[in-house]
C-alpha cells in the first residue's frame, strides 16, 4: 500500500502557530520516517478539555492490537498462577513479569470451542475456526483483520503481518479464509516503515545502512529544525524516538539483516552453518522492536506476530546449553533433561515480552503510555505441546484500556470461550459488535478503564 502524501521538505519543516499533523513524516530522498505522537500534534483546546472520541474516528488518540502466537506454547504447570482474581500467586513464568502485574490479566481455563488438531492450530489462534486438521477445513477472519477492516484505512498500513521462522505459518485471514503471507525479514519490515522512494533510491539508502550510516542522517537537518520548535517534553519524545531507530539500525547490521550480497558458486557439498547463540530470540527482540515503532508512528493499528517453533534449530540461551530442536524438545515426554531445556527457552520468552511492556510503558502518547493504547495479546494454540492439546491455553492480555492485575479462572474442564475476549478487544476499539466466531459475549470479569 502506498504511504499518504508527504510534507515538502525544503524550508522550515514545521509552524508551532498549529498543531502539528498527526501523521507527519520527516522526508528525505528515499525515507519517509513517521514521527511519534507529541504534545504540539493536539490543539491547545483539545489540552485544556480533552473529550472522548471513539479510537477509530478521525483526531482520536488511537488504540492498538498486538497479537503474538507462540505456536509451541509454554510449560503449563510454570505458567499458570494459584489462586485467583487479585490475589493470585504468580508462577514462575509470570514472576518474570511481575514489573507489570497491575498491567496485565491472566486467563485460565479457556480455549476455542471446536479448535482441534494439533499443530495445525496454530492458524486459529486468531480466527477460532473449527477444526483445523480436518481436509475440509477452511478458515475464516482473523481478529487482525477484522480491525483492518474496519479502523485500517485510518493508517498507512491496515495491518502488519510478521512472524518468526516462518513465511507460510500465518496468524492473518482475511474474510474468505486466504492466508497473508507473514514477514519475517526484519529488514524488509523496516524498508516498509522508514524506506520510501525509487527501487535505485532505496537501494541507494540500504547500502548506506550497510557501511554505518543512519537513515536520521539524511533529515539530520530537519530533525533539528523540529526539535527547535517543539516543547521541552516534545525535545525529549524525540531523542527517545531517534534513539530506538538507531540502535534497531545498529541490531540489524549486526545480525546481517542487510546483507544485500550474492552468494558464490562453489564446487562444494552444503556446509552446517554454525549455530549463532539465541538467533531465534534475537530474532524475535528485533520483531518486537519493530512492532512498537510502528505503534510509535500510527503506521498501523493491527499487528499479528506468529513465533514459529517447530523449524526452529538447536540454540544455546542464557547459559543452557539446548541440546536438541525446539520442537523436539516441546515433546519432552516428561524428561527432566528436556523439560530444564524448554524452561530455560521458555524463561527467555518471557523476559523478552517483560521488555516489551517496558518499552510499551516508557513511550508517553499525550497522557498516557504508549502501553496504555495497546492490547498486548500473548498466548498459544496449544495447552500443552506435550500432549497436543488445544484446551485451557496459556493467554494474557496486556495494556489497552483494561482493568487488569488479575487472573480470570474458568473451569479447566469445560474451558469458557477465549473468542469473547476479542469481542471485548474489538469493543475497546470502538468497533460496535457483539459478536467474533464462536464467542457468546464480551469476556466475563474483565472491565474497560
Amino acid at each position: 500500500m502506498k504511504p499518504d502524501s508527504l510534507p515538502e521538505s525544503s524550508g522550515p519543516f514545521f509552524s508551532t502557530r498549529a498543531p502539528l499533523p498527526r501523521r507527519a513524516f520527516l522526508k528525505g530522498v528515499g525515507i519517509a520516517l513517521s514521527l511519534p505522537f507529541l504534545d504540539s500534534m493536539v490543539p491547545t483546546f483539545a489540552r485544556a478539555q480533552p473529550a472522548p472520541t471513539p479510537s477509530g474516528a478521525p483526531g482520536a488518540t488511537p488504540r492498538r492490537m498486538l497479537g503474538i502466537c507462540n505456536n509451541l506454547g509454554l510449560l503449563p504447570d510454570l505458567f499458570f498462577p494459584t489462586g485467583t482474581g487479585r490475589g493470585y500467586t504468580p508462577s514462575p513464568y509470570l514472576a518474570m513479569l511481575q514489573a507489570h502485574r497491575n498491567d496485565f490479566t491472566v486467563f485460565s481455563g479457556v480455549s476455542h470451542p471446536n479448535v482441534d488438531g494439533g499443530h495445525p492450530a496454530d492458524v486459529c489462534f486468531l480466527t477460532a475456526a473449527p477444526h483445523p486438521g480436518s481436509s475440509a477445513f477452511r478458515n475464516t477472519i482473523s481478529l487482525d483483520q477484522q480491525i483492518a477492516e474496519q479502523i485500517g484505512i485510518r493508517t498507512r498500513f491496515p495491518s502488519l503481518t510478521l512472524a518468526v521462522n516462518t513465511r507460510s505459518r500465518s496468524l492473518s485471514w482475511t474474510g474468505t479464509g486466504v492466508a497473508i503471507p507473514p514477514e519475517d525479514k526484519a529488514s524488509e519490515v523496516f524498508k516498509q516503515l522508514f524506506l520510501q522512494g525509487t527501487p535505485e533510491q532505496v537501494e541507494a539508502q540500504i547500502r548506506k545502512l550497510d557501511t554505518g550510516r543512519s537513515i536520521l542522517d539524511t533529515i539530520a537537518d530537519q530533525a533539528k529544525d523540529l526539535q527547535r520548535q517543539v516543547g521541552a517534553r516534545d525535545r525529549d519524545r524525540l531523542d527517545q524516538y531517534f534513539t530506538s531507530v538507531r540502535e534497531l539500525e545498529h541490531r540489524l547490521k549486526t545480525s546481517r539483516g542487510w546483507e544485500k550480497k550474492p552468494k558464490p558458486v562453489i564446487q562444494a557439498p552444503v556446509p552446517v552453518d554454525p549455530t549463532t547463540p539465541a538467533a531465534y530470540m534475537e530474532k524475535v527482540k528485533v520483531m518486537y522492536d519493530l512492532a512498537r515503532l510502528a505503534f510509535e508512528t500510527d503506521s498501523t493499528r493491527s499487528i499479528t506476530l506468529m513465533l514459529e517453533g517447530v523449524s526452529t534449530p538447536v540454540m544455546e540461551i542464557a547459559g543452557t546449553t539446548i541440546t536438541d530442536g525446539y520442537h523436539n524438545l516441546s515433546h519432552h515426554g516428561k524428561s527432566e533433561s528436556k523439560r530444564s531445556q524448554l524452561k530455560a527457552i521458555d524463561e527467555w520468552h518471557m523476559k523478552l515480552l517483560a521488555g516489551l511492556l517496558t518499552d510499551l510503558k516508557a513511550i508517553r502518547e499525550g497522557e498516557d503510555s504508549l502501553l496504555d493504547r495497546t492490547m498486548v495479546l500473548y498466548g498459544s494454540n496449544f495447552g500443552d505441546a506435550n500432549t497436543h492439546v488445544t484446551t485451557n491455553m496459556p493467554t494474557l492480555l496486556a495494556g489497552g484500556g483494561f482493568r487488569h492485575g488479575q487472573h480470570l479462572a474458568f473451569d479447566i474442564a469445560r474451558n469458557y470461550p477465549l473468542p469473547n475476549l476479542y469481542v471485548s478487544m474489538l469493543q475497546r476499539l470502538g468497533i460496535e459488535t457483539g459478536r467474533f466466531a464462536s464467542s457468546t459475549g464480551t469476556m466475563r470479569g474483565l472491565e474497560m478503564v
